[in-house]
């Protein structure tokens, strides 16, 4: 057949969050000869030529997003250029909603409902005040947050600019969205309002997000989050001592949920993970603190796992600082926990026709499709059961979540664009 030349590339791993979804990756030849069908169309091959030929404005517009920093909660300022880029690059109508997400509707022809969903994700790591000036070194870009997601927002634009150079109608509705949340404590604030509150009928979600060419996420990893604060008086080391101390009470509260976590998780088949990733409090060394705090992250495959390890959780606080306030001490602490994040597991066979379609685009490449597990904007929309994927954003990268992060853009790069828009039409359907 004749089509665009495609680099054989094999795809180096999934990012750093991925767990392998044990999943078989055969593909139905129905959906290979669909996608044959589709990349041979006129508008596509137009399209993935566009793709390549505003390499250079894609990069631009890489760097333009990448200088708007958008920690979490902070996504505005990024959301209302990312805006303006959808607006120039030709939506058919345009909105920010409620909590932040940035969406650009392009219609499709067939007035059906059930839209299809392309993102990728505003928010970055980084705390207000951090330098994202981007430097050059040769073809490299460096800067915090240049791949993880602002790449994926600048796919996006390519896309989009791509389809309507090449005048690319679709069956159904397209939403191409920049969303917020996606990292840390935002807990997927944006695809929770997408999916709970907004009101719109998805029909099938495709997200952008790290990884190389191939990786295919069809799999979300959940995890549940919290804050246990304990409050005492405080006073004194020395003049108030014998009074309760939060920060003891913590530490008991830590030793009683490691002990029962660990052995939950070491005798369960299904991985389950916990960790106290923060601790906090105190005024000084020689003061009994009146407040302690810290937060655990707790993940699992099973949804069945996720619930059962909060409980324990859940029953260790309550069992130690039940046992501290017995232990002598005068006085009493108390305690408060404080649910910061909630992410669904799910997982969906390899037999639907989004993650069918996903897999035979990406062989069209000469890559081999590896099906995963992450914590990405997936979680959502697939412990609903609706179809969606997260692919990876291409190119050469490393060092995400630091101020070291850099990205190459190579060919594969390119053919991550034309990959994500070949899965898009594949899903939406061409429209005449």
């Amino acid at each position: 057949m004749q089509h665009v030349t495609f680099s054989i590339l094999m795809i180096s791993g999934l990012f750093a969050h991925t767990v392998t979804a044990q999943e078989s990756t055969e593909i139905d030849k129905k959906y290979t000869k669909e996608v044959e069908r589709l990349v041979k169309k006129k508008e596509v091959k137009e399209a993935f030529a566009h793709i390549k030929s505003q390499m250079d404005q894609t990069t631009k517009d890489l760097i333009t997003l990448t200088e708007v920093l958008a920690p979490p909660f902070m996504e505005d300022e990024r959301g209302k250029v990312f805006a303006k880029m959808l607006e120039d690059a030709g939506v058919d109508s345009l909105w920010t909603d409620k909590v932040g997400n940035v969406i650009g509707l392009r219609k499709g022809t067939d007035g059906k409902s059930g839209y299809v969903g392309v993102d990728a994700h505003l928010d970055v790591v980084f705390p207000e005040g951090t330098d994202v000036t981007v430097k050059k070194v040769g073809d490299t870009l460096k800067a915090p947050g240049i791949g993880d997601d602002t790449r994926g927002l600048a796919m996006l634009i390519s896309m989009l600019k791509a389809m309507n150079k090449a005048d690319i109608k679709t069956k159904k509705d397209l939403l191409i969205v920049g969303s917020v949340g996606e990292e840390g404590l935002g807990d997927l604030r944006g695809m929770k309002y997408m999916f709970n509150e907004s009101g719109l009928d998805i029909d099938s979600w495709i997200a952008i997000d790290g990884g190389s060419l191939g990786r295919i996420s069809n799999a979300g990893l959940g995890s549940k989050r919290y804050k246990l604060l304990i409050k005492g008086q405080g006073g004194h080391s020395w003049g108030a001592f014998g009074l309760a101390n939060p920060h003891h009470a913590l530490g008991k509260a830590i030793d009683v949920f490691s002990k029962a976590a660990w052995e939950y998780t070491s005798s369960n088949t299904s991985k389950t993970s916990f960790n106290v990733g923060r601790i906090g409090g105190g005024t000084s060394v020689n003061s009994i603190p009146f407040e302690s705090w810290m937060e655990v992250d707790m993940r699992a495959i099973d949804p069945k796992n996720l619930d059962e390890i909060e409980i324990i959780f859940k029953e260790s606080v309550e069992q130690a600082i039940s046992e501290y306030n017995a232990s002598g001490v005068r006085g009493k602490v108390t305690y408060e926990l404080i649910k910061i994040g909630d992410r669904p597991s799910g997982e969906l066979p390899a037999s639907l026709p989004l993650i069918q379609r996903s897999m035979a685009a990406t062989k069209l490449f000469g890559v081999t499709p590896n099906l995963g597990r992450g914590s990405t904007n997936i979680n959502i929309p697939v412990a609903k059961g609706i179809p969606a994927v997260c692919i990876g954003r291409g190119g050469q990268g490393g060092k995400a979540h630091s101020l070291h992060e850099w990205y190459l853009n190579d060919e594969e790069g390119d053919e991550s664009i034309q990959l994500a828009l070949l899965i898009a039409l594949s899903q939406a359907g061409l429209g005449k």
